[in-house]
C-alpha cells in the first residue's frame, strides 16, 4: 500500500509540474535556436606498415563489434577494349582463398556471424570483437591469396553478359552510359563503358593480370573502428597484412577534364519500348573539396535540386506533376574531373515541357538571388546531417581518410559548419553561374522518339541523335506511311485469322495455357484460364501459388481482393478468350505506326489506361503478335513488363507462341509453353463464380 501511495503522489507531482511548465509557454513564439554545435573531431590513432599500408584506428566501446575497411588508393584505370574485367574481378574476390575453398570460406564467415566482401579496389570485414582475430585473418588471406579459378571466371563472365542484355532496354542504364560517354568521350576513363563485346574480349589471364597490377598494398589504407585498442590492431595488422608484398606499380596519369559542348543541345537516344523519358541535363565541372567554392557549391546544388525542398522538385513534382522526383547533383573530385547533373524520369507526353521547366529553374538560380530563408533552410539541413553523421564512429575514420586522400587541410571538418554558414546569397548565385553551364549543357534524353521528338523540336535547342552506345546517328524515321486500309480493326482481324482463332471462334469455349521458366528462385509457372469475357492469371514459384488475378467485364481482383475501379476499367480488354477480339471495335485503341521487332516491321497498337496500359506489336507480314508491353502507373511510379512472342505452334487448330522472352524485376526470363488445353480444364469456379 505504501508503494502505491508513493506512485500516486509522484504521478500527481509530475502532473502539476507539467501543467505549470505548459502554462508558462508562449506557443505563439518560435523557440530560439540553440547554440551552434562545437565540432571536436578526435584524430584516429595511426601507424604504417613496412609494405606501405596506412592503418587508422577509431576506438569505440559502445558495442562489442569491430570493422575493417580496406581501401586501395590507385588512380582510375582505363580498361579499353576489355571493359568489364574489373567488374569480373570484383565478383570473384572474397570467395575463398588458395587454402580455403569457396564453400568453406563462406560457411565459416556465416558461422562467425561476420561480414566479409570485396571489390576491385578494396574490401570490408566486420563482426563481434571476440572473433576479430579470425575475421582479420580471413580477410587478409582473401586479399593476399584469393581463390581465382577459371570455372568461377566463366560463371561471373556469363552473369555480367546477362546483366548487360537486361540493361539494353533500361532507361537508367542507357542514360548513364550515353551521358558519361558524351560528356567525357568514350576513350576517357570516366566515359568508357562495358558492352557484351568488351566482356567477350576478357579472358581468365586478364583477370589475373589486373589483380597483380591493381590489388597491392603500396597505396592502401585500412580503417579499423570498434571495441578494440591500437596495440591489438598493430599486432593483427603486422601478423596478417604485413605479409602482403609491395608491387612495382606502373604510373598511371591522372584523368583530365574534357571540354563541355560548344552550345546547349539535346542529345537524343531513341528507345522505342520506353514508356517514360529519362532526362539528364549535364556539364563537366572542375571542382575539388579543397576549393574555396566548395561549400557555396554545396548550397547552390542543395537549393536547386538537393531534395524535396529544391527548385526542381517543387516545380516538376509538386506543381506540375510531371515526375515522381527531380534532383540535381554536383560532383567534387580530387582530380578536378566531375559533372553537374540534373535529372528526372517523366511521362512521354510531358517530355518537352519538363525540359523547359528544368532549364527555367537552372536559369532562375543563376539570375535571381536566392531568398534568405531558403538559404537558411539549406544550411540547417547540412548542419543537421553533418552533426547526425558524427554519431557514427565510422564517420570519424572516413573523414580522416578523406583528408589524407584528397589532401584537405587538417581542420577541414572541424571548420565544416563555420564554412557552411559563411556562404552568402551572392556566393550561391556566383557558383551557380560558374558550375551550372546552361549555355554549354547537354540535355541527354532517352525515350520513345515517335512519342516525343515532334514536341522536343519546338523547345528551341538543336537536337543530335545517338544510339544506345553513344554513336552518332541520323534522326530515326517515325510514323512511316501505313498502307491504305490498315486500321486497328484490320490488324486485330488479321491476328485472329493468322492464329486460326477466327475460323474456330464458335467452337472455342475455354483456353488454358501454362508457360514455365527456370530461374534462381526456382521454377516459375504462368497459367492463364480464359472463357468468354473472363480471364484468370496465376503465377506459381517453386510449386506455390503466389498471386492470382481474375478479370471480367465487371470486376477485377488480385488474390480475392478487389482492385480500384480505374484499374478494373483498364483491365477489361484483357478479360476474355482473346484480347484482340475485345479490341476489334475498340474506340480507345490507337494505331501509332510501325517499329522494328527483331529486325522486322511490326504495327504498333496502343491501348491506353489510367493505371494499366498496353503496347501491342503485330508482325506486318504474318499478322501474328510478336511483342507486348504492359505498363502500370501507380502513385507516381511506373512498372513495365515486356515479352517477345516467338515460335508459334498450332494446338487444336489455334496457334500459340512456344516462347515468351520476358522481363521480370529487371531480369530476362525465358518462358516455354508447357501445356495447352482447349475446351477442358477450365470451369466457372476459376473466376469466383
Amino acid at each position: 500500500m505504501k508503494t502505491l501511495k508513493l506512485k500516486i503522489a509522484a504521478f500527481i507531482g509530475l502532473a502539476l509540474v507539467t501543467f505549470g511548465v505548459n502554462a508558462q509557454l508562449d506557443r505563439s513564439q518560435m523557440p530560439k535556436a540553440g547554440p551552434e554545435p562545437t565540432i571536436n573531431l578526435e584524430k584516429p590513432n595511426e601507424f604504417k606498415l613496412k609494405n606501405g599500408i596506412t592503418v587508422m584506428v577509431v576506438e569505440n566501446n559502445k558495442l562489442p563489434r569491430v570493422s575493417y575497411q580496406l581501401s586501395i588508393d590507385n588512380k582510375p584505370y582505363k580498361e579499353g577494349d576489355k571493359a568489364g574485367v574489373a567488374s569480373i574481378l570484383s565478383s570473384m574476390l572474397g570467395n575463398g582463398t588458395t587454402s580455403i575453398s569457396k564453400d568453406e570460406f563462406n560457411e565459416e564467415v556465416d558461422f562467425l556471424g561476420a561480414n566479409i566482401n570485396f571489390g576491385s579496389s578494396g574490401g570490408f570485414g566486420s563482426g563481434l570483437v571476440k572473433y576479430a582475430d579470425r575475421i582479420v585473418e580471413l580477410m587478409a588471406d582473401a586479399t593476399i591469396n584469393p581463390l581465382l579459378t577459371e570455372e568461377e571466371f566463366l560463371k561471373e563472365k556469363d552473369k555480367l553478359i546477362e546483366n548487360l542484355k537486361t540493361g539494353e532496354k533500361s532507361l537508367d542504364a542507357v542514360s548513364g552510359r550515353v551521358g558519361g560517354a558524351l560528356s567525357y568521350g568514350k576513350d576517357h576513363v570516366f566515359g568508357e563503358f562495358t558492352t557484351q563485346e568488351t566482356v567477350n574480349n576478357v579472358d581468365f589471364q586478364d583477370v589475373l593480370d589486373l589483380y597483380k597490377i591493381r590489388f597491392a598494398p603500396n597505396n592502401a589504407y585500412i580503417v579499423v573502428v570498434g571495441d578494440i585498442d591500437i596495440k591489438t590492431v598493430k599486432k593483427q595488422m603486422n601478423k596478417y597484412f604485413g605479409k602482403w608484398e609491395k608491387v612495382d606499380l606502373t604510373e598511371i596519369p591522372a584523368p583530365e577534364l574534357t571540354a563541355n559542348a560548344s552550345n546547349a543541345q539535346i542529345n537524343f537516344v531513341d528507345l522505342p519500348n520506353a514508356t517514360q523519358s529519362s532526362i539528364s541535363i549535364t556539364n563537366n565541372v572542375d571542382l575539388k573539396q579543397s576549393d574555396d567554392d566548395y561549400f557555396a557549391a554545396l548550397m547552390a546544388n542543395n537549393i536547386l535540386g538537393g531534395g524535396g525542398e529544391g527548385y526542381l522538385f517543387k516545380n516538376l513534382r509538386e506543381d506540375k506533376g510531371y515526375t515522381y522526383g527531380a534532383y540535381s547533383s554536383l560532383g567534387a573530385s580530387r582530380y578536378g574531373v566531375s559533372r553537374f547533373n540534373a535529372s528526372a524520369k517523366v511521362r512521354n507526353a510531358v517530355t518537352d515541357s519538363a525540359v523547359v521547366e528544368f532549364l527555367k529553374e537552372i536559369k532562375r538560380i543563376r539570375t535571381e538571388p536566392v531568398e534568405a530563408q531558403t538559404l537558411k533552410n539549406a544550411k540547417a539541413k547540412y548542419v543537421g546531417n553533418f552533426v547526425m553523421a558524427l554519431e557514427r564512429p565510422q564517420t570519424i575514420a572516413n573523414y580522416a581518410l578523406n583528408i589524407k586522400r584528397n589532401k584537405l587541410p587538417e581542420d577541414f571538418y572541424a571548420n565544416y559548419l563555420e564554412n557552411i554558414n559563411k556562404v552568402s546569397i551572392e556566393d550561391v548565385q556566383r557558383v551557380a553561374n560558374k558550375y551550372f553551364k546552361l549555355d554549354n549543357a547537354r540535355v541527354v534524353i532517352v525515350g520513345k522518339g515517335s512519342d516525343v521528338i515532334e514536341n522536343l523540336e519546338k523547345v528551341g535547342l538543336p537536337i543530335k541523335y545517338y544510339d544506345k552506345y553513344a554513336n552518332a546517328t541520323e534522326k530515326p524515321e517515325f510514323n512511316k506511311a501505313l498502307p491504305e486500309g490498315i486500321t486497328v480493326k484490320s490488324i486485330m482481324s488479321n491476328y485472329l485469322k493468322a492464329t486460326g482463332a477466327l475460323d474456330n471462334m464458335n467452337n472455342i469455349k475455354s483456353i488454358m495455357t501454362q508457360y514455365e521458366a527456370t530461374t534462381p528462385m526456382g521454377a516459375i509457372v504462368q497459367e492463364e484460364k480464359r472463357i468468354d469475357g473472363k480471364t484468370n492469371q496465376s503465377m506459381y514459384v517453386g510449386g506455390n501459388k503466389m498471386v492470382t488475378m481474375v478479370m471480367t467485364q465487371e470486376s477485377a481482383t488480385a488474390n480475392n481482393q478487389p482492385l480500384p475501379e480505374n484499374m478494373t476499367n483498364d483491365m477489361k480488354p484483357y478479360a476474355g478468350l482473346f484480347m484482340e477480339r475485345n479490341l476489334l471495335d475498340s474506340n480507345t485503341a490507337k494505331l501509332s505506326g510501325t517499329e522494328k521487332v527483331d529486325g522486322k516491321d511490326a504495327y504498333v497498337v496502343n491501348v491506353p489506361g489510367e493505371v494499366v496500359s498496353w503496347t501491342l506489336y503485330y508482325d506486318v507480314e504474318s499478322g501474328l503478335k510478336v511483342k507486348e508491353i504492359q505498363t502500370t502507373n501507380m502513385q507516381g511510379r511506373s512498372q513495365t513488363q515486356e515479352a517477345l512472342l516467338k515460335d508459334y505452334t498450332e494446338y487444336s487448330g489455334i496457334k500459340f507462341p512456344e516462347t515468351r522472352a520476358a522481363t521480370m524485376m529487371g531480369q530476362s526470363v525465358e518462358f516455354k509453353l508447357k501445356e495447352v488445353k482447349i475446351n477442358e480444364g477450365v470451369t466457372e469456379a476459376d473466376f469466383g463464380n
